[in-house]
């Protein structure tokens, strides 16, 4: 028998196997293309960002979500002959922030020498091989 109950600002639903044995009888409402909540990608078509774009991977909300929506305004809005060279400070800004939480933003440094370690690695191990396989 399934039962509700509610524990502070939580409601607990439990459901039996035969709850989950009838079909559903929800109804999906149709697209709306104008719904400014509906996922355009990461330009919206008025030409703004996207803050809500998955494809941003939350940066735009952790803890330097503040300069990450800076520097990437910054460029996205950016008309100099180089795209960006004027965003410099707010993209220092950026890396400043993110270097203040490694757990949640490693540097690519440390990761692109684990795959140059496990690359040399794979590439010797594939020469002893070829050498084993030469010398039978």
């Amino acid at each position: 028998m399934s039962y509700c109950r509610q524990e502070g600002k939580d409601r607990i639903i439990f459901a039996t196997k035969e709850d989950h044995e009838t079909p559903s009888s929800a109804e999906l409402v149709a697209d709306d293309p104008d719904d400014p909540y509906e996922e355009q990608g990461l330009i919206l078509p008025n030409g703004d960002i996207n803050w809500n774009c998955p494809c941003l991977g939350g940066m735009a909300s952790g803890p330097c979500g503040e300069q990450f929506k800076s520097a990437f305004s910054c460029f996205h809005y950016s008309t100099e002959e180089i795209k960006g060279s004027d965003c410099v400070d707010q993209f220092r800004a950026m890396q400043e922030c993110m270097q203040k939480y490694p757990d949640l933003y490693p540097q690519e440094d440390e990761n692109e020498e684990k795959s140059s370690k496990d690359l040399e690695t794979t590439s010797e191990e594939a020469s002893a091989a070829r050498e084993e396989e030469g010398s039978s």
